[in-house]
């Protein structure tokens, strides 16, 4: 018993789809409406956006803020022992 699963028939194509002068919608039909295209893409993307909150910006930008410092605080020990190192060995 064999049975096929997963296959679907393809959607049916219009006549202006198979005469070659189907354009998708925001496609650029011409150079000169590629400024209004982008504009809508743009404004669609934009609203698709789950904007932070204003607690959780300051509690992400905090986050950064002291993880930042953090590792300044390494870098900076790392640099000053590294230097202090090479200066015995050399001098």
């Amino acid at each position: 018993m064999t049975e096929t699963r997963g296959t679907t028939k393809p959607a049916k194509r219009t006549a202006e789809e198979k005469s070659g002068e189907y354009v998708p919608r925001g496609v650029l039909r011409s150079f000169a409406s590629a400024p209004a295209v982008f504009y809508r893409e743009c404004v669609a993307e934009l609203r698709k956006v789950v904007w932070p909150t204003g607690r959780e910006v300051v509690t992400y930008t905090t986050v950064v803020l002291v993880f930042v410092l953090v590792l300044i605080g390494i870098v900076t020990g790392l640099d000053l022992l590294l230097g202090k190192g090479v200066l015995r060995i050399f001098s």
